[in-house]
């Protein structure tokens, strides 16, 4: 009976450590998004390549730059729920 006791609060903390984890990662990521579509280098970067004012090599190097830019961004935001996951279990190791 030990084992199912064990088994269901681990289930229970995982659950409500997984959605605490995925609701804090999502809020960071859509402020993220708001804040990456402000700038508008993606919309400049479509009207230039419209416009035919980009070589096929130049799309590629802004593009590439684009996402090497959005996954400085991802780093950043994992990295900021890797700290507020730590604060979570220092505190909750206190009780």
């Amino acid at each position: 009976m030990s084992q199912r006791d064990g088994f269901t609060g681990g289930f229970l903390a995982g659950a409500i450590v997984g959605g605490l984890v995925g609701g804090v990662l999502g809020t960071v990521l859509a402020n993220r998004g708001r804040r990456g579509l402000a700038d508008g280098d993606n919309q400049a970067f479509l009207e230039e390549s419209r416009n035919g004012r980009l070589t096929p090599e130049e799309g590629m190097e802004v593009a590439r730059r684009s996402l090497e830019d959005k996954i400085a961004q991802l780093n950043l935001a994992i990295d900021d729920v890797r700290q507020q996951l730590g604060a979570v279990q220092e505190n909750g190791s206190d009780h």
